[in-house]
């Protein structure tokens, strides 16, 4: 090969290299995890049975839970001060008829915009087992509608535009619907994909876009229930599958996307609008059983009962990116 040869190959090479480099940031440079920042913001006393299952959030990120196995509501400062606002009474039996899990608990919470509590509690006896309020500085906890005893009241969501409270019953595969000044409740929705296949179906519930949403721990999904015109249900529709042991979600403020606590991997999956998902926290973030996620702003908050591992039922702080 001649000279002049030799050079032309080694000026391509070289103006070959270039264009390769000059490409590698735009290659190489990946967007920020999803979810960054995690840590633990406030440990719960396993040994007083402050298992966080549900939790809402206030305006000045003041947090408020249900433990459930203490049949508690608390609130949660954002400096981190625990304040236990009520405690329901423990039914006759002590809760052993509770269904599927044998002992009585408070669950899903919602709040309202003038600071009212609504939660639920599910004991196996008609009594207490239903939808329950706490006015601010009212002292005391009512029962404002009766819910099966047979069944396992677990999601709420409130919408406050017609003022009615939404339940899931993780036993009956129903979605029941309650006026916000209490009364009889109304089976909404009794479609099959609510049902469980031998634990728990029907759980998380948001109202979104419209629509009621609902995760089924069973079958790992996430299903869109439309609210039609009248108030009634409209056809169901499942929006996302192989997501197993699904307790609670929220959506992130993106559209159709929401984050989900899967609590038997003690792990939250980000679950994009069209289905496919992605694991964003892990045990390694202090995760143990999450039972519950809420989204304000950019921050993230994930409760964990820690149930299975009976370690450290906590609250996780993270980013939102």
């Amino acid at each position: 090969m001649s000279r002049k040869l030799i050079a032309s190959a080694a000026t391509a090479a070289v103006l070959a290299a270039a264009a390769a480099t000059a490409l590698v940031p735009a290659q190489a440079s990946a967007a920020p995890a999803p979810v960054t920042r995690a840590r633990i913001a406030e440990h719960f006393d396993i040994d007083a049975k402050q298992t966080p299952e549900n939790i809402a959030l206030a305006p000045d990120g003041t947090a408020y839970v249900t433990f459930a196995k203490a049949g508690q509501v608390a609130r949660i400062s954002p400096s981190g001060t625990v304040r236990v606002l009520a405690t329901l009474p423990v039914p006759a039996d002590g809760g052993v008829s509770t269904p599927v899990l044998n002992f009585p608990l408070t669950v899903g919470i919602v709040r309202a915009h003038d600071g009212t509590l609504y939660f639920l509690y599910a004991t196996g006896t008609a009594d207490l087992t239903g939808v329950w309020r706490l006015r601010p500085g009212d002292g005391g906890a009512e029962r404002i509608a009766a819910l099966p005893a047979r069944g396992l009241p677990n999601g709420l969501a409130l919408d406050e535009r017609t003022g009615t409270l939404y339940a899931t019953d993780s036993v009956l595969g129903t979605v029941w619907s309650v006026p916000e000044t209490g009364g009889t409740p109304t089976a909404w929705s009794t479609a099959p994909e609510l049902a469980s296949t031998g634990f728990l179906g029907a759980n998380g519930l948001k109202i979104h876009g419209g629509a009621l949403w609902v995760g089924n721990l069973d079958k790992g999904t996430v299903l869109r229930i439309p609210v039609r015109a009248d108030g009634s249900a409209g056809r169901v529709r499942t929006v996302a599958t192989g997501l197993a042991g699904i307790d609670d979600f929220a959506f992130t403020g993106r559209g159709d996307q929401l984050l989900a606590a899967l609590n038997g991997t003690s792990e939250v999956a980000l679950v994009r609008p069209g289905g496919s998902h992605t694991v964003v926290m892990s045990p390694a973030d202090g995760l143990q059983n999450p039972t519950a996620v809420a989204v304000r702003g950019s921050t993230v908050y994930v409760v964990s009962a820690a149930y299975v591992t009976g370690e450290d039922p906590n609250l996780v702080l993270a980013r939102l990116n």
